[in-house]
């Protein structure tokens, strides 16, 4: 009788989500499927039979490691999530211990923190950053930019400038992060602070050994949330804009643009670069929380 009535909730509760699923499998599954298969295939739009493909195997993707324009924007991508990442993601625990604190407006301090993230989701953002109101201009100037962009390799140069020119840009992706340990820092039993205080605990000692151990499991999410919001943000010359105009321009007689099939792979290696990062973030947090525990 109670194995009927499991397989009874068991039976409505996928019955609640097989719409969800039906739309996954249509809308992002077999998609994300059908892109890696295009990777391996010399891929194009015809008017008259749809995308015509021709199985090449890994060739686009040797092309792709061997292209002096691609390799370069993905090792600006790898430097500047590195270097991104830890900023926002302490830029937002400071924020967020300082909003939490007992001040007065903290609802409208909230508001101004979290309203780039509303104005980044739409294409307010893109013509922002086509008039370089992303970019600090005296930052932008200075003889900072000169310096690293002379006495550095490209290779190392090219995300700092990146990082440095956009700081604005990438402080805009805290908003949600600063919500989350905003949340996370209101779970904590004020108790805890006091008797920490009565046995002479500094500030900086109860943010050390109470504050950032009980927010430590939000930073991964945290971390998931702003490297994927970065990547899908698209820049005019970068990655995406690439394989967006790869696969729209791109023609059988084409020199320069390839096609589906060559967009499908700069799209895949993009995808396994950010898996990567956001895998290295996780496991460095991970591996930091088992030493402490």
């Amino acid at each position: 009788m109670d194995i009927t009535r499991r397989r009874r909730e068991a039976f409505y509760g996928y019955l609640f989500i097989l719409i969800w699923i039906i739309g996954f499998t249509i809308f992002t599954l077999y998609p994300m499927f059908y892109s890696l298969y295009l990777s391996f295939t010399e891929a194009y739009y015809s008017l008259e039979s749809g995308v015509e493909t021709t199985f090449i195997g890994f060739t686009n993707y040797l092309n792709v490691f061997r292209s002096q324009t691609l390799l370069p924007l993905f090792a600006t991508y790898i430097g500047k999530m590195l270097i991104s990442v830890p900023l926002i993601i302490v830029f937002s625990i400071l924020i967020a211990v300082l909003i939490n604190n007992p001040i007065k407006l903290k609802g409208f301090w909230r508001t101004i923190f979290f309203l780039p993230v509303v104005i980044s989701t739409g294409p307010v953002i893109a013509e922002l950053n086509n008039q370089d109101a992303t970019s600090i201009p005296s930052l932008e100037d200075s003889s900072l930019i000169v310096f690293i962009s002379e006495n550095l390799g490209p290779w190392i140069a090219s995300p700092v400038e990146a990082i440095l020119t956009s700081m604005l840009l990438i402080l805009w992706y805290a908003g949600i992060p600063i919500l989350i340990f905003l949340a996370g820092l209101q779970k904590i039993d004020g108790s805890i602070y006091e008797a920490a205080a009565i046995d002479g605990a500094s500030p900086w000692d109860r943010f050390w050994k109470i504050t950032l151990p009980s927010i430590s499991p939000l930073i991964s999410v945290s971390v998931i949330y702003i490297v994927v919001s970065m990547s899908l943000f698209v820049e005019s010359g970068g990655i995406l804009d690439l394989a967006r105009s790869h696969m729209l321009v791109g023609a059988p007689d084409s020199t320069f643009w390839f096609g589906y099939g060559y967009a499908a792979t700069i799209a895949w290696i993009y995808f396994l670069l950010m898996v990567i990062i956001m895998g290295i973030f996780v496991l460095i947090l991970s591996a930091r929380r088992k030493e402490k525990n």
